[in-house]
């Protein structure tokens, strides 16, 4: 198999020390493509445990609807169950988080008019509405080293798989969410998974409801860019204030895509008692909360633009007006509260981060607080697509997710990344700078896990019992792995210093020391002031 790939001229070959380093790049990379529907990764292994080095990222791809071919050698029927070296029983390795599971047979050359067949199906699965990894298991008798031959002839596709094609809305869902698009009190939820921003913002401003822009959705944009729509962009900062959330509580929310990041917009919607839609194109439902009433699957596109067009433009309210004030004025603190002489915070890292990528560029962000701090801190900005592993919100292989989508997408590509997700992926870095991808890692390293420092335990357990089990500290120099890795490194310490090795060509990493404890105070200190600023603003009317 991995003969045959290699002849391919047509396709990227990317070659992996460790396995499941390469599998979160398959990730990246049908993460990075996967709005667009192009191909998947073909993911291709040896028998035994390294089939199992790649079940987390499946897992992952399984939740995040990301498609992935998942090839795995094995060995032949009579070396199962007799011991044989490198065997173990890979029927159905990954269990449900595949879309389909096939067993290929030994490779016959009197079975090569099936071939085509067979990975028509198996793509089919893999690249469906509600795509995700499929796992294509290829036994082979010896000799293992082949010829790569020509391949049969091409088959015609499949009927019903042009999955571009938009669903069709019956006209009763039309009907459902027309009626509940009446409310005044309306909030538009866009999160991961809409496929053109631009119509939730035209749907917005139709109805006059603020737009909570994920920055994830694509609808996190400045007033230019809006469409006449409210966006608000902090909306975990400003519900921090138990004033704002109980004042603010909506009757409607229509979400589009998957949930926000954030747990206090979450709980929010949740206590608010609101008549609850979900729109997403994939059929998995994500409720952990059960509050949606309806889950409409289609694309967001289309029903956004259906809707439009059966409602009424509304008349601009006191609602929205609020929201665009609230915003407003949040927008008016973070941008006053540091300049380029700042040293660095965590909050200031994610801000600083985003203001600096260029256009056309992409950004990941590892789960943990990277994530959560371009949620609650960035400013509004587009050209900047951002990504991160939010199936199952792991820390793993995040790295090597990052290169995978670099790879992909040859396009300026930086990582927000914690120091203990660097290290668990560390293999990420193997033979970086021989990839020709312009990657930026920027680690905060505040030696340990700090988003425990924001939980009850950091302060109702002893310090010392504290450290071992959540703060879980490490003494590696960073800036000494990362250099045995041939990678050039510098340490930022101040918002300058990040923009400027941002700027420099080429893969690096890119370190930040901070403080876990002063962390938390840091992120206290600008709720305060948004807090304060936003209670007079609202007061002055």
């Amino acid at each position: 198999m991995a003969l045959a790939i290699a002849a391919r001229s047509e396709l990227s070959l990317h070659v992996f020390h460790d396995e499941r380093s390469a599998s979160f790049a398959a990730l990246g990379i049908g993460l990075s493509s996967k709005n667009g529907r192009s191909m998947p990764a073909i993911l291709l292994c040896t028998s035994g445990t390294a089939a199992v080095e790649f079940h987390a990222a499946v897992v992952e791809a399984h939740y995040a609807s990301v498609p992935m071919l998942v090839c795995t050698a094995d060995r032949p029927p009579e070396l199962q169950g007799v011991g044989a070296a490198q065997t173990i029983d890979q029927q159905n390795l990954y269990g449900a988080s595949t879309r389909l599971f096939v067993d290929a047979g030994i490779a016959d050359d009197t079975r090569r008019d099936d071939w085509r067949q067979l990975a028509q199906e198996v793509l089919s699965a893999a690249i469906q509405t509600d795509a995700g990894p499929v796992h294509l298991n290829l036994p082979f008798r010896e000799p293992l080293v082949g010829v790569a031959e020509a391949l049969p002839a091409a088959i015609a596709s499949q009927d019903g798989n042009d999955f571009d094609d938009p669903q069709t809305i019956s006209q009763d869902i039309l009907e459902k969410l027309s009626a509940i698009c009446v409310a005044e009190k309306g909030v538009i939820v866009a999160g991961n998974g809409i496929d053109n921003p631009q119509k939730v913002l035209e749907l917005a401003h139709c109805l006059q409801w603020p737009v909570f822009a994920d920055s994830r959705s694509g609808c996190r944009v400045d007033v230019a860019d809006a469409c006449g729509a409210t966006v608000v962009s902090n909306a975990d900062i400003l519900l921090r204030d138990s004033g704002t959330a109980t004042a603010c509580s909506p009757q409607v929310v229509l979400r589009f895509g998957e949930p926000p990041v954030s747990k206090v917009v979450n709980t929010w919607l949740r206590e608010s008692n609101c008549t609850y839609v979900a729109v997403s194109e994939t059929l998995q439902l994500i409720d952990p909360d059960r509050i949606v009433v309806e889950h409409v699957v289609a694309k967001v596109s289309q029903v956004c633009e259906s809707l439009r067009v059966h409602v009424q433009q509304k008349p601009a309210t006191s609602w929205v007006a609020n929201w665009a004030k609230m915003q407003a004025t949040c927008d008016l603190v973070l941008g006053s509260m540091w300049s380029d002489s700042s040293a660095l915070t965590e909050p200031l890292v994610a801000r600083t981060l985003v203001e600096a990528m260029p256009q056309d560029s992409n950004l990941v962000l590892s789960s943990s607080m990277p994530v959560r701090d371009v949620e609650w801190f960035s400013a509004p900005r587009v050209g900047v697509r951002v990504l991160a592993n939010r199936g199952v919100n792991g820390i793993d292989g995040v790295v090597s997710t990052a290169v995978g989508v670099a790879a992909e997408s040859g396009k300026f590509t930086a990582l927000l990344i914690g120091d203990i997700a660097l290290l668990h992926d560390t293999n990420g870095l193997l033979n970086l700078m021989q990839r020709e991808v312009d990657l930026k890692i920027v680690v905060v390293d505040n030696k340990g896990g700090g988003i425990f420092s924001f939980l009850p335990q950091s302060t109702t357990l002893d310090p010392q019992r504290f450290e071992q089990l959540f703060g879980t500290p490490h003494n590696v120099d960073i800036d000494q792995l990362v250099q045995a890795h041939g990678l050039p490194s510098a340490t930022a310490k101040t918002v300058a210093q990040l923009k400027s090795a941002l700027a420099q060509k080429g893969s690096r990493v890119i370190i930040v020391n901070t403080d876990r404890r002063q962390n938390v105070a840091d992120h206290d200190a600008v709720y305060a002031a948004v807090h304060a600023a936003v209670a007079k603003a609202l007061t002055a009317e």
